[in-house]
């Protein structure tokens, strides 16, 4: 089970959440950071963090159907973006959101960065997910 946590008091977050509390023996998933490669480890989108992060998003829901999850089932996430400017920021954010990604709403940092790991990459998700249990198997 996830508890979501908005925390009275503090000014309340667009779109996630402050905390999310994770049942002890609930499988979670720690992901990798989701890049936007396609499937030939070319970039998708050169110069275009919007298009960048549509495909990090595309990738991250296949990491985590690989393990049994989707994005309804993540927890904590961080996105990279290789910008100074709040307004790209803000327009990869709106990919996350408009993803179905902060639909629980999950736990976020959002981060201006200098550089990411391969030439011409602009976004990188990491994410952390509950893998629930298979149909059938609940208690």
């Amino acid at each position: 089970m996830i508890r979501r946590v908005t925390v009275p008091g503090l000014f309340p977050p667009p779109a996630y959440a402050h905390a999310s509390v994770v049942e002890a023996g609930t499988r979670l998933a720690f992901l990798a950071g989701a890049v936007p490669l396609d499937e030939k480890g070319e970039i998708v989108g050169p110069g275009d963090p919007v298009r960048q992060a549509e495909q990090v998003i595309a990738n991250l829901r296949r990491q985590l159907g690989a393990v049994g999850s989707d994005l309804a089932h993540v927890i904590v996430t961080e996105v990279y973006v290789v910008s100074g400017e709040p307004s790209v920021l803000s327009a990869v954010w709106e990919v996350v959101q408009a993803s179905g990604l902060s639909t629980g709403p999950h736990s976020s940092t959002l981060l201006g960065v200098a550089c990411l790991g391969y030439p011409g990459q602009l976004v990188e998700i990491t994410a952390t997910a509950v893998v629930p249990e298979p149909a059938g198997e609940a208690e």
